[in-house]
């Protein structure tokens, strides 16, 4: 349903396709799993999603270009996306059905991400359905110091759902709604206004929006068809990855994910791509529980093994004395901490002004690493210092 009051405005959501978002992230290096069957649909040309589009002229040239560059030209990478593939394709659809949305709608994030939960683009959009930040957290997700939400891929696709259902019902069309995903609200509204179309295949003879829009569908249906029925286009044996499947257990203390694999009797590897959400060592200390997944099958033998350790070895985290003379930049430059950390693990107020003797909390070491969120973040910090500095040179090179 169309939500109430709901006020068009225009969001920038630029959401690199996945050729260029599947960096460092991608596991590449995982052992796929051979399935008896590919999760193939032959009835994909009666979706609503994509029925029609071959008696439409410029849509059939658009398809049969992406299809080529699929086919051919990425071949070797749309095949890893096709095996990933497996591991959320039930999930998904599952939560689609539930959310009264066509179930197909799963290949936006194969166009999106190749259905990498560790995607992120130069736009700094995340996850598997490549949401940005302020999109996210419109529709429920929550992106803190320690968790980021767009990540997770039961979470991110529950609200993907929920935005394609509110621009489905602004536009009254899938594909509007899909380019709307892709450019935003206001663009395509906008574009619409501009071109007098009512139709998104009209929007491509326009100048109105960016070309990467104009072929956004069409990739969409490219991919859609040759993931359900790969060998119509020489995918041949696909190894698609197992199911995900899991068991959930409630922690209501901090605990470091290396305990939770012991715990589980796994790896930390498997704790952390189980729960793709978490961006650092330990479940998230600020929350007051936390639901973590770990192999199916584990949950009895996860709280036998948990409580025979005690509470003081479950969680790690360093505790800095604050000396005469410190500031923050001062103990970031000593711990090789960054400023930005130090504030994120420390309420302001308790470490604001600093005390001779009081304690900070620092990231254990060895265990603390940056992510793509992290280095983002410091690359924009880093330009709009250099940005500030020319500012300042041009304005003081005029005063002279």
């Amino acid at each position: 349903m169309k939500k109430c009051g709901m006020v068009l405005f225009q969001i920038l959501l630029v959401i690199a396709l996945p050729f260029t978002a599947l960096a460092s992230d991608s596991p590449a290096n995982e052992e796929p799993q051979k399935t008896e069957a590919s999760p193939e649909q032959t009835s994909i040309k009666d979706s609503p999603l994509i029925a029609g589009y071959d008696s439409h002229a410029v849509a059939s040239r658009a398809v049969e270009k992406n299809l080529g560059l699929f086919s051919n030209r990425i071949r070797e990478k749309f095949s890893l996306w096709l095996s990933r593939s497996g591991l959320y394709l039930d999930l998904m659809k599952g939560i689609l059905r539930k959310k009264e949305i066509p179930e197909d709608m799963v290949f936006l994030s194969l166009i999106e991400s190749g259905f990498n939960p560790n995607a992120y683009s130069i736009a700094r959009a995340a996850g598997p359905w490549q949401f940005i930040a302020g999109t996210a957290r419109r529709y429920g997700l929550e992106i803190t110091w320690w968790k980021d939400e767009r990540r997770d891929p039961v979470k991110s696709t529950a609200a993907a759902a929920d935005y394609l259902k509110d621009l489905y019902s602004m536009f009254g069309s899938w594909n509007l709604a899909m380019a709307a995903y892709n450019a935003g609200e206001g663009k395509i509204s906008r574009a619409l206004r501009k071109s007098k179309a009512d139709d998104y295949w009209d929007l491509l003879h326009t100048r109105h929006i960016r070309n990467e829009t104009k072929d956004y569908v069409p990739k969409f249906i490219a991919a859609s068809l040759i993931a359900t029925n790969p060998k119509d286009f020489g995918f041949e044996d696909i190894e698609y990855h197992a199911p995900l499947s899991y068991d959930e257990v409630e922690v209501t203390a901090p605990m470091d994910l290396s305990v939770a694999a012991e715990c589980a009797g796994t790896d930390i590897e498997t704790i952390k791509k189980l729960n793709p959400e978490l961006r650092r060592w330990c479940t998230p200390p600020d929350a007051p529980s936390y639901t973590l997944r770990i192999p199916e099958g584990a949950k009895e033998a996860f709280a036998d093994r948990l409580a025979a350790v005690p509470e003081e070895e479950r969680f790690t985290i360093e505790r800095y004395t604050v000396q005469k003379g410190d500031t923050l930049k001062k103990i970031a430059r000593r711990t090789g901490v960054p400023e930005s950390v130090i504030l994120s693990l420390n309420a302001m107020e308790k470490i604001m002004p600093m005390k001779v003797g009081s304690r900070v909390y620092l990231p254990p070491k060895g265990l603390f690493s940056m992510d793509a969120e992290d280095r983002g973040l410091l690359k924009k910090a880093s330009l709009k210092r250099k940005g500030h500095g020319r500012k300042k040179t041009r304005k003081s090179a005029r005063k002279a």
